[in-house]
């Protein structure tokens, strides 16, 4: 075995790359959190985290949240756009806006809301649900809300409450008749409306969302549209109600050039709106700012090929640029980055409850009388090739035997236990041949397979569909890394699968040192000793996307804070309990009271019978209403 050090864990997981300065491999091995930027001496360690979670009693898998990490990611945001205005003297000034969308938990949104405070940083709304949801939560009446997406008459009266209140409520008009209705409201109710127009941009993103911007974006307005609802407000006494111009070419853009264009094309449409008439305040320059998944710092779909100052420099200067040339003012700007202000706050910690290996049962294959020539033939294969044998050749042997030993059992000539001969053989063969080439530089392409037939599964107690829903919908790539023994080499090539009873249920995309591979290299299990694995940069959508399959439902929440007096530099703020198998149920309309009645009476019969004795009756009884009171996921032991 070749030295292995922390360096040289670094190197195959790519912590630092994608942790955004947040997430370490310490010097024990273990994976350590860093949630104040500015005090690296505050240092949390997955290992003491999971047994005081333990201690606490609280079940795996969990959702560990680290609030510091997402105060710091608000405060990040809003400092470095307030320092790049100050270095390019630009005359407006910043105030971006959460959507809720990206992760509506009460406790994120509240943390954001009081971390932003000092910047007046403030919500966007894409429902009626979030808008009344922003409406109780941003007390700020110097931050925006801002209401975006498609919206009715009561949407309508509920933004104009918040300008009753004394609020900064934008409703973004997305299609002409939405502009017509708000208008006919706000006469009604007297009341001036903030209103803001939305752009369909002819610059599309790049990346996986790119989709939702150009011209046949679902959201937007065209110029001409634009321009006929500037008028008609004019024409309505409401000119001066139009105070914002909307523009957004896609989530997660992994091309800084996209955002380049995509500045120059919205400055001049504000430009021209100013010179037309209409003293807009604000350009809202949407979302999209990404998170580096891979840590590749490319194009990659999962990463993004600049940082958060390039990103926010970009849009000041560019923005600057256009209105210095068209002598127009500095208009306020907007941002609404959920995804980089939400992903690294989160991670999904599960335990590796098991091992699935395709040929882990091996059999006697010692000859036996009259056994049939197959089993001879790759016998033989075995016993006299070695390192002066063509490798492709006697892959393509066994390959051969194999297929051929099935399709001589299907026709009843081959017995079962010669098959499981030929099978437990063939395996043997194929790892000699992997450790044969593992340090080739040349490997044919059906050999280069091998590493991933040959690979583990590793059971983890969770739903890829709950936790971890994009990797499954549309192939996000999310790390995942084990928490502890990085201090070790890594010796089993595997990769994970969940505990639901769907072959989808899986992941088989990770990134390993600079590539994006189908294993991930993990440690072996160890008796007694319990292994986890954590999915990180789960903040943004997985956290709320999760569906009922299987009906594993939200898992257990643990909430932690910083603390530097504390002898593990944390403390748990809040657990908060996830899905019970009655909540699940209740959910899906059963009703667990009458399912408990109806086992229980069954029970009874069995014991009224003599088939059951009364207190056993007593505990079965007991057992399945705690059941129904427990926790969807495996138990495991310590």
């Amino acid at each position: 075995m070749s030295e292995w050090s922390i360096e040289e864990a670094e190197k195959l997981y790519g912590v630092s790359r994608w942790g955004g300065g947040y997430f370490e491999v310490g010097e024990n091995g273990n994976v350590h959190v860093t949630p104040v930027p500015s005090d690296k001496s505050i240092r949390i360690d997955f290992q003491a985290l999971i047994d005081e979670i333990r201690d606490e009693g609280v079940q795996f898998p969990v959702v560990v949240r680290f609030h510091d990490v997402l105060r710091s990611q608000v405060a990040s945001l809003n400092t470095t756009f307030r320092d790049v205005i100050t270095e390019a003297e630009y005359t407006g000034k910043y105030q971006g806006v959460y959507p809720v969308k990206v992760n509506q938990m009460r406790e994120v949104v509240e943390e954001i809301v009081d971390a932003g405070e000092p910047f007046d940083y403030g919500l966007e709304a894409g429902s009626k649900a979030e808008l009344i949801t922003a409406l109780a939560l941003n007390n700020n009446e110097n931050s925006l809300t801002i209401l975006n997406g498609y919206k009715d008459e009561e949407c309508m009266r509920l933004a104009l409450l918040g300008r009753k209140l004394g609020r900064k409520m934008v409703v973004v008009v997305e299609k002409y008749t939405e502009l017509l209705l708000l208008v006919k409201i706000a006469k009604e109710l007297e009341i001036d409306p903030i209103i803001g127009v939305r752009s369909k941009m002819t610059v599309k993103g790049r990346g996986k969302w790119e989709g939702s911007g150009g011209e046949r974006a679902k959201f937007g307005l065209t110029i001409a549209e634009i321009i006929k609802t500037a008028r008609y407000l004019e024409e309505q006494g409401m000119g001066h109600c139009l105070k914002l111009l909307h523009f957004h070419i896609g989530s997660q853009l992994t091309d800084i050039r996209a955002v380049k264009e995509a500045i120059s094309e919205g400055a001049r449409i504000y430009a021209d709106l100013h010179k037309m008439g209409f003293a807009l305040d604000y350009v809202d320059v949407g979302g999209g700012l990404g998170i580096d998944y891979d840590g590749s710092a490319s194009t990659n779909e999962s990463s993004r090929n600049y940082t958060l100052h390039e990103y926010v420099a970009d849009v000041v200067y560019g923005m600057k640029e256009v209105c210095d040339l068209e002598k127009v003012p500095h208009p306020n700007l907007v941002s609404e980055s959920g995804r980089a202000i939400t992903a690294h706050h989160s991670c999904v910690i599960t335990e590796i409850v098991g091992e699935i290996r395709s040929n882990s049962a091996e059999i006697d294959t010692t000859p036996a009388e009259n056994e049939h020539v197959f089993v001879k033939n790759i016998r033989e294969l075995e016993d006299y090739f070695d390192e002066q044998t063509s490798m492709q050749e006697v892959f393509n042997d066994a390959s051969q035997y194999k297929e051929q030993a099935l399709d001589a059992f299907k026709l009843r000539v081959l017995s079962l236990e010669e098959l499981g001969k030929i099978e437990t053989i063939y395996w043997r063969i194929m790892s000699r041949l992997r450790t044969w080439y593992a340090n080739e530089e040349y490997v044919p392409e059906e050999l280069q397979e091998l590493d991933y037939s040959l690979s583990s599964q590793y059971l983890c107690n969770f739903s890829v569909f709950q936790s971890a829903a994009d990797t499954w919908a549309i192939d996000q790539l999310l790390p995942v890394v084990p928490l502890t023994r990085m201090n070790e080499k890594p010796s089993v090539n595997c990769t994970l699968v969940d505990i639901t009873c769907d072959s989808d249920g899986k992941l088989d995309q990770f990134t390993v040192g600079r590539e994006i591979t189908d294993i991930l290299p993990m440690h072996p299990l160890k008796n007694g000793e319990n292994y986890y694995a954590g999915l990180f940069l789960t903040g943004a959508y997985q956290d709320v996307m999760g569906d009922m399959h299987n009906l594993f439902g939200r898992l257990n929440e643990v909430h932690i804070y910083s603390h530097d007096d504390d002898p593990q530099d944390f403390y748990i703020e809040e657990v908060v309990k996830g899905s019970s198998v009655q909540d699940v149920l209740n959910i899906m309309q059963y009703n667990p009271r009458a399912m408990a009645y109806d086992v229980k009476k069954l029970i009874d019969k069995q014991v009224s019978a003599g088939n059951i004795r009364p207190r056993e009756g007593v505990r079965w009884t007991d057992f399945y209403e705690n059941c129904l009171a427990g926790y969807t996921y495996l138990k495991t032991g310590r």
